[in-house]
């Protein structure tokens, strides 16, 4: 009966664990589900280079340069347009990161209630496995101890 237990255990996380290679880590499987989805999705393949690239080093180099090209070369001062198009970059950039943590709350929330199924489970399993033991225990007491009085 135990190992009976020990292997439906085994078989009910089979099915949601990555074994590890020398290739392939572990992935968990919320981490899986969300990947496919953004390698599905045309909208956040973009999203996703856009803050890539946005919160990168080489943007903030490109950036630094064309604002002092721009102030250098093409507005002397108060450099309306330049503060209009700083401005409108502000805004859609904000709303990629606003973009990003929704897709970070999504996936954490999605995490933790596979985490909570998975750890019900094991708190089930390890309960049946506990009351099996304890009824072993009690008939292999009954039988030694009791039966081998008589």
């Amino acid at each position: 009966m135990p190992g009976q237990a020990a292997s439906a255990v085994a078989d009910a996380h089979s099915e949601h664990m990555v074994l590890p290679s020398d290739s392939v880590r572990p992935v968990h499987p919320v981490t899986a589900k969300m990947m496919a989805q953004r390698a599905d999705s045309l909208q956040l393949k973009i999203a996703d280079r856009i803050t890539t690239f946005a919160g990168s080093m080489p943007f903030v180099y490109i950036h630094a340069a064309a604002f002092v090209v721009w102030m250098l070369v093409f507005e002397r001062s108060p450099w309306p347009t330049l503060t209009l198009i700083v401005s409108l970059e502000a805004i859609f950039l904000s709303a990629f990161v606003l973009i990003g943590q929704n897709r970070q709350a999504a996936f954490q929330q999605a995490k933790a209630d596979h985490d909570f199924v998975e750890s019900e489970l094991e708190l089930k399993t390890n309960t049946d496995l506990t009351r099996q033991i304890h009824l072993l225990t009690t008939e292999l007491h009954r039988r030694v101890v009791v039966e081998g009085r008589s």
